[in-house]
């Protein structure tokens, strides 16, 4: 299951996002946490100190690998330095798996060790000193919305993404890649305004959105989100001590953190393992397609010098199907079979 949160600068979703996957992680289920937020906290907020946050491989950073990679020998991708942001899988192509070893993991993420469990942690970088006045931090999180586009995850495993603040996830097709979008949202008109901003955006994509209240102190609060948010409201955290020792570095064991807040993120679970039923590949893919199309007509057909509609398989659909043994064999792209010659084959996606 793919997860977002996303919401105001300062509304606190990068707290609620390590709760979760530390909730996630205590349960034992396997985890890729990543820090799609320019401002990279999550690291820190799952125990890291600076210093060793500070060191984490930067997706950004490695992107030439990654997009070799995830090439494979798809032959419509005629080279990596063809391939943008928004560019799709096809038969050929490498994907991405949530419990696997790939050369992607094994470059850019690290193994973050929790109370009870363990998660591999992502980030895309900090924007650097080499960057200020050439380039928008929407360069930097490219890498990400390009390994979400190659990864096929099934039930019982997680991708949570801490996302951008306010409404930048817009500035690319990320926001359609989850299957559960939790916006953070403080009892305050500046709160309140980003989750409408974002409603109003998600609306023609069918992204699942539910509201986490947070900050929550009274009823006056809950009563003012309840005014604002409708149904989309769905839980709500308060103040919690637990939180603050975190915040200060020292943080307790996880099983301390109090009662009311640890229901809240099992109903967040609940709500993203429901969502599990209504998964629509085909439409996944089409949104894929969509958002390529309009990055490759308004930037990306001139800076690369190609027509990156033509990298388009028509007869792709993304589906849990494309985990096989075969597929998973050492050096065979997902997406395509090894015959008993030892030529590849290309996997019809329906095949399972």
């Amino acid at each position: 299951m793919k997860i977002a949160f996303v919401g105001k600068g300062g509304s606190g979703k990068t707290t609620l996002s390590s709760l979760f996957i530390r909730h996630l992680a205590a349960l034992g289920a396997p985890v890729v946490a990543i820090d799609a937020d320019i401002n990279q906290h999550l690291g820190p907020a799952l125990g890291l100190d600076e210093d060793d946050a500070a060191t984490l491989p930067a997706l950004g950073a490695h992107l030439p690998e990654i997009k070799e990679y995830l090439r494979g020998t798809n032959p419509r991708i005629s080279s990596a330095d063809t391939m943008i942001k928004t560019t799709p899988p096809g038969h050929g192509s490498r994907l991405l798996r949530v419990a696997e070893e790939n050369p992607v993991y094994a470059a850019c993420a690290r193994t973050v060790r929790l109370d009870d469990g363990e998660v591999r942690l992502l980030v895309t970088g900090p924007f650097t000193e080499s960057d200020l006045g050439v380039a928008c931090y929407h360069s930097k999180v490219g890498a990400v919305e390009l390994c979400l586009n190659h990864l096929v995850d099934g039930r019982d495993e997680y991708v949570v993404v801490d996302m951008t603040a306010g409404s930048d996830s817009f500035a690319s097709g990320m926001f359609t890649r989850f299957d559960m979008t939790f916006l953070v949202a403080e009892p305050t008109r500046k709160g309140v305004g980003v989750y409408r901003q974002y409603k109003e955006y998600a609306r023609d994509f069918d992204v699942a959105l539910r509201v986490v209240g947070n900050k929550v102190r009274d009823a006056d609060d809950l009563a003012f989100l309840r005014d604002e948010v409708g149904d989309d409201l769905f839980a709500t955290v308060g103040h919690s001590d637990w939180v603050r020792a975190m915040e200060k570095g020292r943080p307790p064991r996880f099983e301390l953190l109090e009662e009311p807040n640890r229901l809240a993120l099992r109903a967040l679970h609940e709500a993203a393992d429901a969502s599990y039923e209504g998964r629509d590949w085909t439409r996944y893919t089409h949104q894929m397609v969509h958002f390529h199309l309009k990055n490759a007509e308004s930037w990306g057909n001139e800076r690369t010098g190609t027509d990156l509609a033509a990298q388009i398989d028509p007869n792709f659909v993304l589906d849990e199907s494309l985990i096989t043994k075969a597929a998973s064999a050492p050096g065979i792209p997902v997406g395509v079979r090894q015959a008993p010659d030892g030529r590849l084959r290309s996997t019809p996606a329906n095949v399972r």
